[in-house]
């Protein structure tokens, strides 16, 4: 039993994607389980069709607050809208659907931030659809700002300094400074999760951690944060770190730029697989996949991974752990 009874909330994603049917199919086995409750954003009348074609038995409700559906016969819906008409059709990329997922997602960010609900879960959204909003250019952007992003594959976890850079600027990246920075931040998070002593695992930037940024940069940042008291270790070569840390040896492993680590977990798992928003005070965790429009509105859709991520989300805002 988890302690205190997390509420964990998650956006339906992009209305015309399978979001909403993943997150109504994954809230209805875990309202079962009576181990957590859910919160679902976005709009009622959007999941409640989704309900219907996925065949869930658990009513969906409208709230006016996040905790009105608590232990209740119901799963609580809340819509920052208001209900507001989305022109959208199932399966089709529009503007109206992605400013609708936008609004809904920063109701998220915002009642993880005030404490209001203990942990999110974020919904697919549709890069083409976000742009023809008008409002986001690059899917990046819907990164919070000052965060890392934690990618969790079984043992795997690994959080690179920097997301979709060129390779040609990855190295001015690499400092002391970023090294330490992330180390003290992955730390920290997994302190609070319910990891006793993280040992954490640095990644080398070049072939086998053997030249320059290794050497001035990386290693000087390792033995700092050594010195402190922080369960650190590396430069390790990027040849050899992933398959160590996926056989146990480290909790994590901080990776110098995206697909240093990307390689590796999509190689070793990509099922179940999730990514945490290191850096925040709430959990925040995105599924791996997309809003699939080819399969939308056919109940079929998957929910494995939405439903892993709201039970990761309780077990670390219970500080339970990965495990």
């Amino acid at each position: 039993m988890l302690k205190n009874r997390p509420l964990i909330a998650a956006t339906i994603g992009d209305p015309a994607g399978i979001g909403p049917e993943v997150c109504v199919k994954a809230a209805q086995g875990i309202h079962g389980e009576g181990v957590f409750d859910v919160l679902l954003i976005g709009d009622i009348q959007v999941i409640q069709t989704a309900a219907e074609i996925c065949g869930c038995h658990v009513p969906f409700r409208r709230v006016s607050a996040p905790r009105d559906g608590v232990r209740q016969n119901f799963i609580g819906v809340l819509d920052p809208r208001g209900g507001a008409a989305i022109e959208y059709l199932i399966g089709e990329a529009s503007a109206s659907a992605a400013r609708a997922a936008l609004e809904w997602l920063s109701c998220g960010h915002d009642l993880g931030s005030r404490g209001l609900i203990d942990g999110l879960v974020l919904g697919p959204v549709n890069s083409e659809a976000l742009k023809l909003s008008g409002l986001i250019q690059h899917i990046d952007q819907l990164q919070p700002e000052g965060t890392y992003m934690l990618r969790v594959s079984g043992n795997l976890r690994v959080m690179p300094l920097t997301e979709h850079i060129p390779i040609r600027d990855v190295a001015a990246t690499v400092s002391s400074a970023s090294v330490m920075a992330a180390v003290s931040v992955l730390d920290e998070a997994l302190r609070k999760w319910g990891v006793e002593r993280p040992r954490i695992a640095v990644a080398g930037l070049n072939p086998h951690a053997m030249f320059e940024e290794d050497a001035t940069q990386i290693a000087p940042a390792v033995q700092a944060l050594s010195g402190q008291g922080v369960g650190v270790i590396g430069p390790i070569s990027p040849d050899s770190v992933f398959r160590k840390a996926f056989a146990g040896d480290f909790d994590a492993v901080v990776a110098m730029y995206h697909d240093q680590g990307q390689i590796a977990l999509k190689t070793a798992a990509f099922s179940g697989a999730c990514t945490i928003y290191v850096g925040l005070s709430h959990v925040e965790i995105a599924i791996p996949h997309g809003t699939a429009y080819d399969i939308a509105g056919k109940g079929t859709a998957d929910s494995s991974s939405m439903a892993a991520g709201m039970r990761m989300a309780a077990r670390l805002v219970s500080g339970a752990g990965f495990n």
